[in-house]
């Protein structure tokens, strides 16, 4: 399945591990596409793992301070940071992720907004369902974000991204039933459940805002 927006295509079924080329594309194609300007390869990225990728926010010429981060990265979670399923679950991705592969990022903070604005979606979307930027031009929501995130863990977790061969639209209506009632069921915090293990935060993009935030409820 293709989407567009400002002239880039976003495909959703394409294989995980780019290369890195693919981040200079981005460049070149940042003089024609203001959409596509949002994730230009950084300095010399081309010549760096892709674990280590990163691309700019805004073109470099812009005199404006970027909002947080300066930087987007890929493979960067982005979920809703009050619910108590939601946080449990990127608990477990983390002490999953032994290569430390996956980022991640609460909705609820500025540092996300960069990315739903590169991906073309609001807060109300990820509250449906979470987003999964993995990279330049590619990002999921809901079972299939799910899925992917499972495909870069080690085995034996890894083996869950083969469901992906299950019917999207089944997937989904089980993600949808139980994202429905997530707080009736699990329930929910008035801020990002983060700011309660600060412990975490070395694997949030936007740990800056969240360390900021929890000192400040010492002052």
């Amino acid at each position: 399945m293709m989407l567009t927006r400002g002239g880039v295509w976003n495909l959703i079924g394409k294989r995980r591990g780019s290369s890195p080329l693919i981040y200079s594309l981005f460049s070149s194609l940042s003089s024609t596409s203001s959409s596509a300007s949002e994730f230009v390869a950084a300095g010399a990225a081309i010549d760096v793992a892709e674990e280590d990728m990163l691309v700019e926010d805004s073109p470099p010429s812009t005199a404006a301070k970027p909002v947080i981060p300066a930087l987007l990265q890929p493979r960067v979670v982005l979920y809703d940071g009050v619910c108590h399923l939601c946080h449990k679950g990127v608990k477990w991705v983390i002490e999953a992720d032994k290569h430390r592969k996956i980022k991640f990022c609460c909705l609820q903070s500025k540092g996300a907004e960069p990315y739903m604005r590169l991906c073309g979606v609001d807060r109300e979307d990820v509250l449906h369902r979470f987003l999964f930027i993995e990279g330049p031009g590619l990002y999921h929501q809901g079972s299939t974000a799910a899925l992917r995130v499972m495909s870069y863990l080690p085995l034996p977790y890894s083996v869950l991204s083969t469901l992906l061969v299950v019917p999207m639209p089944l997937r989904d209506a089980v993600y949808d039933y139980i994202a429905k009632r997530r707080y009736d069921w699990f329930g929910k915090e008035e801020d990002c459940l983060v700011l309660q293990e600060t412990e975490l935060l070395e694997r949030f993009i936007d740990r800056e805002e969240m360390l900021d935030r929890s000192q400040s409820d010492f002052r």
